[in-house]
């Protein structure tokens, strides 16, 4: 069993799912609005329960490449939302995936720092060199998130997915160790480092 520590920052953290998370994550995933720029199409009620179960066993694989946690006010273990990180099969790189923050959530405005944890952690426990990620080119306020995880634009992907019937052009970015450790806060040089990661007071 492969687990991730918790992931402490200045604004948020994140935490491995747990049985408890279906209701949100239910929620998040039956949502037409939240589901719009997601790489899949919003689910059912049985997708959903398949999906949440998928979930719940990554740690479990040998070896583990999908890491979906779950984020979290400080002080409070509430699901708000989701990130994901997948390892690639081939090289050392990774991929954000599935950022989703639910309406109201007190996190709104800094789900770049659930990404910049993320990765801190593959860069650090996981060894990766490079992690990219990508957004919907239509959802450009993503680009703002990007940058602010210390992400740098590279290209555009045409029609990578097809979802609500139409097919979608992605925007990547892309980071690599050296240069981002070198933005690196000191909560986060902490994961980077594979400390235990300070709880923020």
């Amino acid at each position: 069993m492969t687990t991730v520590p918790e992931l402490h920052g200045a604004h948020l953290w994140l935490r491995e799912m747990r049985p408890t998370d279906l209701p949100p994550f239910t929620r998040i995933h039956t949502h037409r609005l939240l589901t719009r720029y997601l790489g899949s199409d919003r689910m059912d009620d049985h997708q959903v329960q398949h999906a949440f179960a998928q979930t719940l066993a990554q740690p479990f694989a040998h070896p583990r490449r999908k890491h979906t946690l779950v984020v979290c006010a400080p002080g409070d273990d509430t699901m708000l939302g989701t990130m994901g990180l997948l390892v690639e099969d081939y090289g050392s790189n990774g991929m954000l995936t599935g950022l989703v923050l639910l309406p109201g959530a007190s996190v709104s405005g800094h789900g770049h720092e659930a990404g910049r944890l993320l990765m801190a952690y593959g860069f650090g426990r996981l060894g990766l060199h490079r992690i990219w990620a990508g957004h919907r080119a239509d959802h450009t306020r993503m680009r703002e998130v990007m940058l602010a995880a210390g992400l740098r634009p590279e290209a555009t992907l045409r029609q990578l997915f097809r979802t609500g019937g139409a097919w979608h052009d992605v925007t990547t970015y892309a980071a690599l160790a050296p240069e981002w450790r070198e933005t690196a806060s000191h909560l986060e040089h902490a994961i980077l480092d594979g400390d235990r990661t300070p709880v923020p007071a």
